[in-house]
Formats: C-alpha cells, structure tokens, sequence
C-alpha cells in the first residue's frame, strides 16, 4: 500500500507528462490548415481570372465577327447610299452577335454597349472604317475595378464595282485620291500629297505667305480661341497654320483609284495634265 509520501510525487509526474509543448503531430495538422487556407483563396482568384480571359477573348471574337458581317452588308448598302449611319450598324453588329449573347456578357451596357460612332465612309472613294467600341466590366468580388475599354476596327470598300466600258481601258487609268479632296492626282509625289511642313514663329505669321501668295489663318482643329504657342507649323500650299504636328490638317490618307471610280473629282492643277 502506497504511503502518503508517494501521493506527491504522482501529482509531480502526472503533471510533468501533461504540460510542455505541443507533439509534432499536432504542429503539422495546424501548419496544413494554415497552407490550406491560403491556398483556397489564390486557387478561386487564379480560376475566376482563367474564366474571365476566356470570356473576353470570347466578346473579342463575337464583336469582330459581328461587326464584319455588319460592313459587308453595309459595303452592299453604300451602292445607293454612300454613309454610315452609326445607329444602323451599331443594330446590325448587335443582331449578328446575338442581342441575349450580350446581355450575358461582361460587355458594359449589354447590347446597348456597342457604340459606331466613330465610323466612316467616303462618298467619293467608297472607302471607309467602320468601328465597334465597348467597355467590359471585370466582377472581382471585394474589388471595384473601373470597366476596360476596347475596340474593332476594319476598313472596307462600297461595292460599286466599275463603270460600264471603263474598266481595262488604257485612259483608265490608276490616280491618286483623299478623304477629303475634291480633285485626283496623276504623280502620288505631287506636293499637294506630300506636304512640306515647316516650324514657324508666331509672331511672323502675319509677314508669310503660301506658294499662291495667301495669308495663314488659324487651323479649327488645333488652334482654339486665341491660343498660340511660340512656334506653330505651316504647308507651302495650305492656307492654316497648326499648333500641333500630330493634327489631321497635315496629314492625308492617300488612296488608288481608277479615274472610272471617281467621277465627282476634277484633276489637280499641278499634276493632273501630266
């Protein structure tokens, strides 16, 4: 029989055998839940991040196709009559997508999202660029992401086809056109298409002088109000002076078509008599 003396001693090792550290099994249970947990997270980020790729490339690929079937039905359209009308093709890019398509997507604004407001069409060259615009939202639960813009662009041409014994005859021949000029051009190099631009003060605009002997006047795309910088950019043959050399008044778009195709143009004074 145990005496009274041994009952502390008992006391003294059973304590000794329930208090210290942790075991090594149970350090690694709490090390799995903690790689565990932070491994969920990153895996539903990295799967929601696949899942959206894949259904921008998808838009990507709808609005494209949709809006080339939109120019081609809009190059047959040109024939009669020779413009864009944006909300026209903003429907018929729409309807060749699929307006429920849309509606499920990440397209901001659904169907309603697609805007051709930038788009064009030459009533003289029948040639233009027709364009989609529209913003995708990116759902990210917790985050409040600002919406991505994106575009398609393609050009296309009327199908006006050739006047009736124009085409392959030898005075029919290739010439050179604008966007915006009303005649054509024999020699691609003529200067009317290949502007000399120059870097002018300001303040001696009103002492120049163009090659017919005209006075420079403010450009209205680059030049507002009375805004001037100390220098400001001039053609030898334009009439404006530019405070930007990115403006579109010194650049042209220069297109091949035969004489046949532009009947509305008269030929340039410099280079149409060669």
């Amino acid at each position: 029989m145990n005496s009274d003396k041994d009952i502390p001693l008992l006391s003294s090792i059973y304590k000794s055998k329930h208090t210290g550290r942790a075991s090594a099994s149970t350090r690694k249970k709490g090390s799995i839940t903690v790689e565990a947990a932070m491994a969920v997270p990153i895996y539903f980020f990295a799967t929601l991040a696949l899942v959206l790729l894949l259904e921008l490339l998808s838009v990507q690929t709808a609005v494209r196709s949709g809006l080339q079937e939109a120019g081609k039905k809009l190059a047959v359209q040109a024939v009669e009559v020779p413009a864009v009308i944006p909300s026209n093709l903003e429907r018929d890019v729409v309807n060749s997508i699929g307006a429920e398509r849309l509606e499920r997507s990440i397209v901001e604004g659904g169907s309603s999202g697609i805007d051709c407001n930038q788009s064009y069409l030459s009533p003289f060259t029948g040639i233009g660029e027709i364009q989609a615009s529209y913003q995708v939202r990116i759902p990210v639960p917790g985050f409040s992401i600002a919406p991505i813009s994106y575009k398609e662009t393609m050009r296309i041409k009327a199908w006006t086809g050739y006047e009736a014994g124009g085409f392959g005859e030898e005075d029919d021949q290739i010439v050179y056109v604008t966007d915006t000029g009303v005649v054509y051009h024999k020699n691609p190099h003529c200067t009317h298409l290949d502007l000399s631009i120059h870097a002018a003060a300001s303040s001696e605009l009103n002492s120049l002088r163009n090659e017919s002997g005209g006075k420079y006047h403010a450009c209205e795309k680059c030049v507002h109000g009375s805004s001037m910088g100390g220098s400001v950019y001039i053609t030898d043959q334009g009439d404006r002076y530019h405070n930007s050399l990115t403006c579109s008044g010194l650049k042209r778009t220069v297109y091949t078509a035969r004489i046949s195709e532009v009947p509305g143009k008269r030929a340039c004074s410099k280079c149409g008599g060669k």
